[in-house]
């Protein structure tokens, strides 16, 4: 999986790593259980301070994308990612509202937005 990350963009590089780390598993890209590079290896691959990698391999453990084992390293996990509950589900509405209200202002309409949510959705 190539990963690209933006140094200038306003978004913090170990959310850039996350998402780009669940676009693969979303894509097919990284497969249930399959090793993922040690916080180093991949800091030095790709030019960043390991602490930047072990924030983003931290938030994906928690979130349940990825397994932290002391002997295998890294690996996706490989039960598969947890499916959407209600805490999920609400966060999802929080993390949407900013987006739909700047649309709104910036008058996006509903087809629109809604046209360009199901074209990124159907590219995973």
């Amino acid at each position: 999986m190539y990963i690209a990350l933006d140094l200038e963009s306003e978004e913090p590089i170990y959310t850039q790593l996350r998402n780009q780390i669940i676009a693969g598993i979303a894509r097919g890209e990284l497969k249930p259980g399959e090793a993922l590079p040690s916080v180093r290896s991949l800091a030095a691959d790709i030019g960043i301070n390991f602490h930047t990698v072990n924030k983003a391999y931290q938030l994906l453990k928690q979130e349940g994308f990825i397994l932290i084992h002391r002997q295998k390293g890294v690996v996706v996990n490989p039960d598969g990612t947890p499916l959407a509950d209600e805490v999920y589900l609400a966060q999802l509405k929080t993390r949407l509202q900013p987006l739909i209200a700047e649309s709104v202002c910036r008058n996006v309409s509903a087809e629109e937005f809604l046209r360009m949510c199901q074209q990124l959705y159907n590219e995973f």
